[in-house]
């Protein structure tokens, strides 16, 4: 299948090798499709370990599982990127994330926050 990222490149030879070692991940941007793609699949152990300790959301692990579910991914759009490079330690992506739920097409539009550490790149949450 193709990866949901849109790539145009097989799963397994996108972000399946980020789900299998998150530290594979090069890019923020490469991030952002990975996690991507999670909620697609509703992977919620790799939404958990690619969310940075300090804002990850354990609690909600099972609602965000279920909401995934629970909705029909349509396509990711990314828009901007700022820093987020092999040789970087932050990085910003702007994105897109179409969705169809309750019979309309809705949309998730956010400047994403990642760090690196260790060197692992790791979402933190919205960009200020």
């Amino acid at each position: 299948m193709n990866c949901p990222c849109g790539t145009n490149k097989s799963y397994t030879d996108c972000c399946e090798v980020a789900h299998k070692n998150l530290s594979a991940v090069a890019t923020a941007k490469q991030l952002m499709r990975s996690r991507y793609t999670a909620f697609v699949l509703a992977n919620g152990n790799y939404l958990m370990d690619s969310h940075h300790k300090s804002s990850r959301p354990l609690k909600e692990k099972n609602s965000i599982i279920a909401w995934a579910k629970s909705v029909s991914w349509i396509r990711l759009e990314i828009l901007d990127t700022s820093m987020g490079g092999e040789n970087d330690l932050r990085g910003t992506v702007t994105f897109n994330a179409f969705f169809f739920e309750n019979g309309k097409v809705e949309v998730i539009h956010e400047k994403s926050d990642f760090t690196k550490e260790k060197g692992v790149w790791q979402y933190l949450g919205l960009a200020q």
